[in-house]
């Protein structure tokens, strides 16, 4: 199976404890290529530790259709809004976009742990 390519914006409490699960499940065909976090989170130092690339969110819309999910977990409309504009922008028809609803449905499949509460407002699409 080929793998996933995946980058993850936000490692607040969710995106820490989502790419927890992701970086101990790199070996089934997942592929973490790079992380947005401006703050000091534990998820962006482990990202650090990981030795994985911390870029901005241009920095990630820029890698185009090398990234097949990017998982927004930030729990920002704004962000999200601005997410899918610049792909939509670099005419990016590849590059999935999930939210945190969708995080929660692989969670539960992958973790027997609860998924930590989310910081901010909840918000959709």
């Amino acid at each position: 199976m080929e793998a996933q390519r995946i980058a993850i914006i936000g490692l607040g409490r969710v995106g820490g404890a989502f790419l927890e699960q992701l970086l101990e499940k790199q070996a089934r065909g997942i592929a973490l290529l790079a992380v947005a976090e401006p703050q000091d989170t534990a998820g962006r130092r482990r990202a650090e530790a990981a030795g994985l690339r911390l870029c901005s969110l241009d920095e990630i819309v820029a890698l185009r259709e090398t990234v097949d999910t990017i998982f927004e977990l930030t729990g920002l409309k704004s962000v999200r809004r601005e997410l899918r504009e610049k792909l939509k922008l670099s005419h990016n028809l590849h590059t999935v976009v999930a939210p945190e609803s969708t995080v929660r449905i692989i969670w539960a499949l992958m973790s027997d742990a609860e998924l930590p509460p989310a910081s901010g407002p909840a918000v959709g699409y």
